[in-house]
């Protein structure tokens, strides 16, 4: 008789809550608490590694325009396609270069898809969109789910730079990948429920990874999410400040620059510079979008 193979980590009962259901509430918030902390603190280790997968996806993306992609399944799918999403409005990254792919589909974000993440052949079949131009994230609590390690396999194989994140170590999919960013959150308070302390380190990981990739591309300067989506009052209001902050002039001239620029707060500094817009488009271009390159070139100019 075939022995059952070993529950991972992140399916194990901790017996320091096993009792949890008794407990009083302030007791169970505390060891909830607890655990997120645990979590996040579980992604320190892997700092070295996220900062290397960061660095050679930003330079796959940048050598090459190809897209970043995301794949997973149920609460580790969902973190992981959230992430993706909000890179356009925070950091001007293009919709058309962005690829997500959750278990189940679009349906999936709202509700569970019965066995869709055991579905190996939806997930081959997502990883097989992507090319040597790309770059994807597979996530993963278990490291072994079906659908998720299909798409990495696929994407692998077909040239896409692959980058594993899961909570548990020595897992089929950190084996898989290129770059393997282990989370080693444990056994959850509650046995199994990995929406918490391994989706917790996940979403810390994922904003890490992302961000950093962000700023080795140009998305960031001193500190500003510098390619912004003006999509409403709010942001308009903080593109207008940005500019200020950075430009050093008044509101008034920051609200002039930005319109002539077309909401861009780049273009908006180096129109403040002297620049027309078309040329500090150009000039943007010629620098691969790093404002501080073609600030420094412009500089250099007027010299």
């Amino acid at each position: 008789m075939t022995a059952a193979p070993p529950l991972p980590a992140t399916e194990a009962a901790d017996p320091r809550t096993e009792g949890i259901d008794g407990w009083e509430s302030p007791a169970v918030l505390a060891a909830l608490w607890q655990s997120q902390l645990a979590a996040v603190a579980a992604v320190g280790p892997a700092l070295p590694a996220l900062g290397e997968a960061a660095d050679a996806a930003a330079a796959r993306l940048d050598r090459a325009g190809g897209r970043l992609a995301y794949a997973g399944a149920g609460t580790s799918g969902r973190i992981a396609a959230q992430d993706g999403a909000e890179l356009a409005p925070t950091f001007g990254w293009p919709e058309e270069r962005i690829s997500l792919h959750l278990a189940g589909g679009a349906a999936a974000l709202l509700r569970g898809v019965e066995g869709a993440e055991d579905d190996r052949a939806a997930g081959a079949a997502a990883g097989a969109a992507l090319g040597g131009a790309d770059v994807l994230v597979a996530v993963a609590a278990s490291g072994r789910t079906p659908y998720t390690l299909a798409a990495l396999e696929a994407a692998r194989a077909g040239g896409a730079l692959c980058i594993g994140i899961a909570n548990v170590a020595g897992s089929p999919l950190l084996a898989a990948a290129e770059h393997a960013i282990l989370l080693a959150t444990g056994a959850e308070v509650v046995a199994g429920s990995t929406r918490l302390a391994a989706g917790t380190a996940q979403k810390v990981a994922l904003n890490l990874f992302s961000t950093l990739v962000m700023v080795r591309l140009g998305h960031v300067h001193r500190g500003r999410m510098v390619d912004l989506q003006t999509s409403n009052d709010k942001l308009r209001a903080r593109a207008a400040r940005m500019v200020a902050e950075l430009a050093g002039c008044d509101a008034q001239a920051a609200g002039a620059a930005l319109a002539a620029a077309g909401g861009s707060v780049k273009r908006a500094l180096l129109v403040l510079r002297g620049l027309e817009p078309a040329a500090a488009a150009a000039l943007l271009a010629r620098h691969r979008g790093h404002l501080g390159a073609a600030l420094t070139a412009l500089g250099r100019e007027v010299r």
